[in-house]
């Protein structure tokens, strides 16, 4: 598929959601998609439940391998985008602090990159913990405050409404009744640490100098920056427990006792 249809059918950038198949993107994206495919084994043989699927493209990663999905989103052109393009993934439309399945009616919650963005954070593990069956999990990706606004305890992005650091979210999810299986942080893999170097030390800094220094949807990428950041893929990061205080993104699972 050519990138201009590609285009024509993605679902439009917020500017904090992020699209498959947009080069200037693809970072973003593939980073997104590492996690999921770190986590997608929790999924195998599942009914899952992703809460807060944005584009669907994870949901319908998921349904590769669960027994069944349910997406869902508050926003109507989210829920009808991935109705057409994700034949294989059921969706609605919810407000995640009020979850509407039945108490212990799935195995898996998952939730990427959206705990950030609820009000009620307490409230939705709540709920996910009132949905999920005994020894069900639920599964987190969130931005680690400690890289992502380390100085600030209110968020500078202007999406969220609060950041997590490890001990903040582990704290969350134990208090919400929730046992913390696993805690592991996403970095940068050594093939991404070589390609940063190109560009001044940082591919994030590097991106976002061109999109910050430019008009909304007029951004003029270098061709070798660009090039760069359409060539990664989802094996350019790593994941695991080392320095999870330093880690870009946090990756929970946590077991419903």
């Amino acid at each position: 598929m050519t990138h201009a249809a590609t285009r024509a059918e993605a679902l439009h950038l917020t500017g904090e959601r992020t699209v498959p198949g947009i080069p200037e993107e693809n970072y973003w994206f593939r980073r997104h998609e590492a996690a999921y495919l770190a986590l997608l084994p929790h999924c195998a043989g599942a009914t899952v439940l992703e809460a807060g699927c944005g584009e669907g493209y994870g949901a319908g990663l998921i349904a590769t391998k669960a027994k069944r999905v349910l997406a869902l989103d508050h926003d109507v052109p989210t829920t009808e985008h991935v109705r057409r393009r994700y034949p294989d993934v059921a969706v609605a439309r919810a407000n995640l602090v009020h979850l509407p399945l039945a108490a212990g009616s799935v195995d898996v919650v998952a939730n990427f990159q959206v705990i950030e963005h609820l009000w009620d954070q307490a409230g939705f593990l709540a709920e996910c913990f009132r949905v999920l069956r005994p020894g069900g999990k639920l599964l987190v990706t969130t931005p680690n405050r400690l890289t992502f606004t380390p100085d600030s305890d209110t968020p500078l992005n202007p999406f969220h409404t609060r950041e997590l650091a490890p001990s903040e979210l582990d704290g969350l999810l134990r208090a919400a009744g929730f046992a913390v299986e696993t805690l592991h942080g996403l970095h940068h893999a050594e093939s991404l640490r070589e390609l940063e170097q190109r560009h001044g030390g940082s591919i994030i800094d590097a991106q976002l100098a061109v999109v910050m220094g430019s008009l909304p949807g007029q951004a003029v990428w270098p061709a070798d920056l660009l090039a760069d950041v359409a060539a990664i893929r989802a094996g350019d990061f790593s994941i695991g427990a080392d320095d999870v205080n330093a880690s870009l993104d946090l990756l929970v699972v946590a077991v419903r006792p």
